[in-house]
């Protein structure tokens, strides 16, 4: 590839981050409602953020009022500080369906001063255990860091701080599910996960001191809102900007990234775990 052809693909990947300069305008009370435990959600910044916390007796949720087909779905998260392990901090897209469509970003509570654990995860038509997870970098527990589910037609993007961690690309043409055609809602969580969540579910929660406090703010969503035409939100338009074709490619440069992430941070890949998998799922086949 030419020089000005590279920095083509670099300036096309930037947008992909960049787009909806709108970060942080959209208000939880008019984008979301509290699913339950409304007494362990609390409104910060005139509703620009919001803490959710977990005791022994509940933890907290809420969800999107709107549900979407393809989409950029973004907020700014600082997690529960100290001895977390056991806990879960959960910011999923999920279609409420039997055979449900899910992307997951799951944050699983460590031991103070450990590696913090994010795992992403995709469900499609139903079939799940398609986990990742990575090591973190830098600790989320010390100040507010950007995650991102960027969902168009060709591919699912996990992103931190706006390097790419994750593509799950869209093979349905080769027969693999791939989740295009339910709507989803965004939904936001903290709840006791310690049967499974740290070492294995070898730690368990340390109830002293608690509650266990997670922040969430900017939240931005630019999705296609569901009306019940799923052609609509598969076209490309100027509205529907995610899913032109310039955001079906990557940059080398944000690939390196990728490959970073890959070598240095991830600690589990389904796709090379031959305990569960004999022979490992056919997308593992076009995985970047």
């Amino acid at each position: 590839m030419s020089t000005n052809g590279a920095c083509l693909w670099v300036l096309v990947w930037a947008s992909i981050i960049s787009a909806g300069l709108g970060l942080g305008n959209g208000n939880f009370d008019d984008d979301f409602y509290i699913m339950w435990a409304p007494d362990h959600v609390t409104r910060m910044d005139n509703g620009r953020g919001v803490q959710i916390s977990m005791d022994r007796q509940s933890g907290a949720g809420f969800a999107s009022k709107k549900t979407y087909l393809f989409g950029k779905f973004e907020m700014q998260i600082k997690l529960p500080p100290g001895n977390s392990a056991g806990t879960v901090v959960a910011v999923y897209l999920y279609s409420n369906q039997p055979n449900r469509d899910e992307i997951d970003i799951e944050f699983l509570g460590n031991v103070e001063g450990k590696d913090y654990i994010m795992q992403t995860n995709i469900f499609a038509n139903g079939f799940d255990d398609r986990e990742q997870r990575i090591k973190l970098w830098f600790d989320p527990t010390a100040q507010f860091h950007t995650y991102t589910m960027f969902w168009n037609r060709y591919h699912i993007i996990f992103l931190v701080d706006g390097i790419p961690i994750r593509v799950h690309q869209n093979n349905a043409v080769r027969g693999i599910p791939f989740p295009r055609l339910q709507p989803m809602s965004l939904y936001t969580t903290i709840w006791n996960g310690e049967s499974w969540a740290t070492n294995g579910g070898k730690t368990k929660i340390t109830w002293k001191p608690y509650p266990f406090v997670a922040q969430l703010r900017n939240f931005y969503i630019d999705g296609c809102e569901w009306n019940g035409n799923p052609r609509f939100c598969k076209g490309a338009s100027t509205q529907n900007w995610w899913n032109k074709r310039t955001y079906a490619f990557f940059s080398a440069g944000d690939r390196l990234k990728l490959h970073w992430v890959r070598k240095h941070h991830l600690v589990y890949d389904y796709c090379n775990d031959k305990r569960r998998f004999k022979v490992a799922p056919k997308e593992c086949r076009y995985q970047l």
